[in-house]
């Protein structure tokens, strides 16, 4: 079913690309640019700073609780971990869930390996 679908919107999606394409062109006389009468469009200037908004202070919160809050949603680990999940559309404002801890069987310290 999927590689029918494909065999007809690729050539779809290629004439709808090309008809736009040439739905643009200017029909009609073009000026030549050796003349200095020409008529020419008229140049509009605009600036890339338009929609540029100035630095807000942000209120400075406590340490302490940006220490707590880390905590409580699991530490840095939990951080780690959501930078490699993919971006998933968020449907509620919840934290994380804490990390779990390891098993008891796990091995403590250099997991088992010898320190030389």
């Amino acid at each position: 079913m999927k590689i029918v679908v494909f065999r007809w919107l690729v050539p779809a999606f290629l004439i709808a690309v090309s008809s736009a394409t040439l739905a643009q062109a200017v029909p009609g006389k073009r000026a030549d640019p050796f003349d200095p009468s020409a008529p020419v469009a008229p140049l509009v200037y605009q600036s890339t700073l338009t929609g540029y908004q100035r630095h807000a202070e942000q209120p400075v919160g406590s340490w302490r609780e940006a220490n707590e809050t880390v905590n409580r949603v699991g530490g840095w680990r939990a951080y780690a971990r959501e930078a490699r999940q993919p971006d998933a559309p968020a449907t509620n404002n919840a934290p994380p869930k804490p990390a779990t801890p390891a098993p008891a069987s796990a091995p403590a310290g250099h997991g088992g390996h010898k320190m030389n």
